[in-house]
This record gives structure tokens, sequence and C-alpha cells, in this order.
């Protein structure tokens, strides 16, 4: 396995802030609503692992290091897992587990429908992230998982219904995500390895 203190870093750092969070909720420093906060934070936190996690590809680009695509798929899986959180615990604390109010609230927001739309999608990234899915399914596989890129929108789109009260923060997050985007349209795609090799040659003769 290459780069393992690295996948470990990633590991550990993607880990601790679940743990964290549940820690404080246990401690009553979440305020009056710790669930609402745990769902809050899981849901950012899902958004936050997608967008580094599509920043990998443009990474490796720029700077030429082979680690940053070495951990995308462990942070794709650990997006899933975050968004699995964020959904157990809005069953848990939002709705009680009552699975005659969760038709209530589809009918009444429809942003819950929008981000379970990009759970499914997520669902079924994970469910194909490992080689032997890659192999069975060939050029299927990378059309499969440009899915990232809706789930992006939709992600962004399910937190915009949220806050629409305060847009600051979703701003932030949603120039990012455009700007991957816009990174991986094909002509601006097919220049950033010749933007570098020009980089790099120009080095090489200073």
């Amino acid at each position: 396995m290459r780069y393992p203190l690295w996948r470990v870093a990633v590991f550990v750092a993607t880990m601790v802030w679940p743990l964290l969070w549940l820690y404080q909720a246990w401690a009553d420093v979440l305020g009056p609503d710790p669930g609402k906060v745990l769902v809050d934070r899981l849901g950012l936190g899902t958004l936050v692992l997608l967008l580094i996690t599509l920043s990998m590809t443009p990474l490796q680009k720029l700077i030429g290091w082979a680690g940053w695509i070495a951990v995308r798929r462990q942070l794709g899986l650990w997006c899933f897992a975050y968004v699995v959180l964020h959904l157990s615990a809005y069953l848990a604390f939002i709705l009680g587990f009552d699975w005659s109010q969760l038709g209530v609230e589809l009918r009444k927001r429809p942003y819950i429908i929008v981000g379970t739309l990009g759970f499914l999608c997520l669902l079924a990234l994970a469910c194909t992230s490992n080689r032997y899915s890659q192999r069975r399914l060939g050029a299927l596989w990378k059309n499969l998982h440009r899915l990232a890129y809706l789930i992006l929108v939709l992600g962004l789109l399910h937190m915009l219904w949220i806050v629409r009260a305060d847009l600051k923060e979703w701003a932030v997050y949603a120039t990012i995500g455009a700007l991957l985007l816009v990174l991986r349209l094909p002509p601006l795609a097919r220049r950033i390895p010749r933007l570098m090799a020009k980089k790099v040659t120009s080095a090489k003769k200073a």
C-alpha cells in the first residue's frame, strides 16, 4: 500500500469529528437541542468531505503528487459514512423513528427529497467503489462515478433550502463547488497538466 502514513492520517482526521460531536452531545455542551446540532454538523461534514474528495483530482494535476489520488476512495467512503450518520441522526432526533411522520416531512419539506436523492446516489457510488465493480462495469464505471458532481449540486441545494436566512456560509461552499465543476470541464481539465508541464520546464531552465 502506497503512502501508508498519509492514509492513516486522513483516516484519523475524518473519524475524529463524529466522535467529538457525539462526545459533546453526551457531555451536554451542544445547547438545548443537541440532536438538531448533530444533524446539522453531520450534514455539513458530508458536504465538506464531498468537496475535499472532488478536489483530489485537480490537486493531483496541479501539484503532481499521487498521494491525493491515493486517498480519494477513502474520502469518498467517509463521505458516505457521514451521510449515513446524518440520516440516522435525523431519523432518531428529529423524527423519533416515527416513520409515519417521514411522509409528512417529505410533503412539507422538499429539501428532504433532494437530500434523499443525494443519499441514494452516494449509496450507488459507495457500493461500486471496489475494484470488482470497476472491472465489472468497465467504461460505465467512470460515467456512474461522475454522479459525484450531481450529488454536489443536490447537497448544495439541500443546504440552500435549510439556511435561506443566512447565505454567507452557503455561498462559500457554493463558490468552491462551482470552481470544482468548472475545473472538470474538458477544455480546462486538458489544459491543467500542460500548464504544469510548462511551469516545470521553465523552472528547470531557470
